[in-house]
């Protein structure tokens, strides 16, 4: 059994669908020990709570200054963890601890609207201010840069001439729904639990 940890920001509509796929579907061979989240008003804390995972609240000094959230994840015997709706860097410890065991969902088709300050509806404004014809979502391996590790999987949707930002958002939330789960299951599939390099 691989144990996940999730980090997350915002609503947290991607972490609810993965707590319920691996912790309540009863099919999965991994389990989503903990949610962590930088933003004490997250929704994703109550999602998570109410679906009985362990959430834990940090600043950016216990990220970036101790190794207090390293010390976490030790604790939680964790073997994969998974950005979803993250938005701070992830320091290089942890990078270097979680190196091809980390990763992230991006709602653009990189390398395309990628890189610092680029989430949420500022990537699907971007995309429709450019004129794009297709968006997407890409699955990809964290390093210590925003957005430029390793592509694992992306999918693609068509955007309309007269889709809105929101249109937009709405295909993609529907693609991260869809794939999301079944790409992060494949690859706890992959990690041998007994190894633990940290």
């Amino acid at each position: 059994m691989s144990n996940i940890a999730i980090f997350a920001s915002g609503s947290g509509t991607n972490a609810e669908n993965l707590i319920r796929h691996f912790n309540h579907a009863g099919q999965s061979k991994a389990c989503v020990k903990v949610l962590l989240s930088n933003n004490p008003e997250a929704y994703a804390i109550t999602r998570a709570a109410r679906l009985g995972v362990f959430t834990r609240v940090f600043d950016r000094n216990e990220l970036y200054s101790s190794d207090a959230i390293m010390e976490e994840l030790r604790r939680q015997k964790i073997d994969l963890i998974v950005l979803a709706g993250f938005l701070w860097l992830m320091p290089e410890s942890i990078v270097s601890a979680f190196r091809r065991r980390m990763v992230n969902i991006h709602p653009a088709l990189l390398p395309k609207y990628g890189g610092k300050g680029m989430y949420g509806m500022r990537v699907h404004r971007a995309v429709k201010a450019a004129g794009e014809r297709e968006s997407g979502v890409t699955i990809h391996y964290v390093t210590g840069e925003y957005d430029r590790g390793d592509v694992i999987f992306q999918a693609s949707c068509p955007v309309a001439p007269d889709d809105t930002p929101d249109d937009i958002a709405a295909k993609i939330h529907r693609l991260e729904q869809q794939h999301f789960p079944r790409v992060v299951e494949e690859i706890a599939a992959e990690i041998c639990p007994g190894d633990r390099r940290r």
